[in-house]
């Protein structure tokens, strides 16, 4: 039994012997990487140096060329010469058209119409030329004519023929005296078709005072009524 006691202490003994010196190889090792951790260089990255600065413009006496010339009051002195442009005046519109009515028989718009200063009517349709004007379109009561490189819009009434205004001169003398003008009576056409505006159709002459329904020459008048006024028309009798 002692001896059992004796050898295990010498493995004990043993074994701390071996632990010691495995704790002082490790203690060497751990001295020897803090010596070279101390002694080792760390290789420092160079500092970049900003570029050279661009050496200043010359001074010469063109760069105070455009200050000298804004400083001058004369307007003359300036060499930069003003070009004044004359606006060019717009052609004036020449007179227009007078549209007496307007008829659709299911083909399109027929315009009853009549050059400016003539009494003449003739039916003129949709991209039909009258006088210096061309009908570009009519939108209700808008009708567009086209003339040069221009668009003209008018509204029907406006282009409704105007009644000529009596002159002063020749109701002076009545004026003077007291006594009412003398009123001429309405001139009356006869009772027949007037231009033809279609196939089947003719306008009415300018007065007619005949009553819707009347036959004349093959055709009979008809009134229908129009954004400004009654329009009439002869339709030929089948």
């Amino acid at each position: 039994m002692k001896r059992k006691l004796i050898l295990l202490n010498l493995v004990l003994l043993a074994l701390i012997a071996a632990a010691g010196g495995r704790l002082r190889q490790v203690w060497l090792e751990a001295q020897a990487r803090e010596r070279a951790l101390a002694t080792q260089r760390i290789a420092t990255a160079p500092v970049p140096q900003p570029p050279p600065a661009a050496p200043p413009a010359a001074v010469t006496s063109a760069t105070y060329l455009e200050v000298a010339q804004k400083m001058l009051f004369a307007r003359d002195r300036n060499s930069q010469v003003i070009v004044e442009v004359t606006p060019v005046a717009e052609k004036p519109l020449p007179p227009l058209p007078a549209v007496h009515g307007v008829m659709n028989i299911g083909n399109g718009p027929t315009l009853i119409m009549s050059e400016p200063g003539s009494t003449r009517q003739r039916g003129v349709t949709l991209g039909e030329q009258i006088g210096e004007f061309k009908v570009a379109a009519l939108e209700g009561d808008t009708l567009t004519l086209a003339w040069e490189d221009r668009l003209v819009k008018r509204r029907l009434d406006e282009l409704a023929p105007r009644e000529p205004a009596p002159q002063a001169e020749s109701l002076r003398p009545q004026a003077q005296r007291g006594e009412p003008a003398p009123t001429a009576p309405p001139k009356q056409a006869p009772a027949a078709p007037g231009a033809q505006t279609g196939p089947e159709m003719r306008a009415c002459q300018p007065g007619d005072s005949s009553a819707p329904g009347t036959v004349a020459e093959g055709y009979r008048k008809v009134t229908t009524q129009t954004p400004f006024g009654s329009a009439c028309r002869w339709e030929l009798i089948k």
